[in-house]
């Protein structure tokens, strides 16, 4: 399983976000310049993010984006599926009728837990611990 860059950049946008909650509004090419981003690719994920009612964007000289909820009311795993996707290791585990061996592959029994360890790591991972982590270190490094 392998992360889209739409996922890892998404994430990275929002968590600068969500460090800045009581900073106000971030610009576009502020968050591009922090994280090394292109400013028309984030326009496009920030578009995403604002239409799943992530973010809000602020008008004016002032402006930008902001999180349109608490941080600690954000999970990964909801970001993560408005950018991603839902989290799938294999269409047989998600479709009996995908493969023939089903019902006793052995293998498929493992990318079951598999997919439902990195749900629950998803699920029960909020922006706002994200902060609390990064907060812990010196440097924001996120390689998501």
């Amino acid at each position: 399983m392998k992360l889209s860059t739409r996922t890892k950049y998404g994430v990275r946008a929002i968590l600068e976000l969500a460090e800045n909650r009581d900073g106000g509004p971030l610009q576009l090419r502020v968050i591009a310049k922090r994280q090394g981003l292109s400013v028309k690719y984030l326009e496009q994920l920030m578009a995403t993010l604002k239409v799943a009612g992530f973010v809000r964007g602020i008008r004016g000289a002032k402006g930008g984006y902001i999180l349109a909820k608490a941080a600690n009311k954000i999970k990964l795993s909801d970001v993560f599926t408005c950018l991603e996707g839902p989290v799938i290791t294999s269409e047989c585990v998600e479709n009996d009728d995908y493969c023939l061996r089903a019902s006793d592959c052995v293998a498929r029994e493992v990318w079951k837990q598999v997919q439902d360890a990195v749900k629950a790591v998803l699920e029960s991972t909020t922006l706002q611990g994200l902060v609390d982590r990064a907060k812990g270190k010196e440097s924001l490094d996120y390689q998501i």
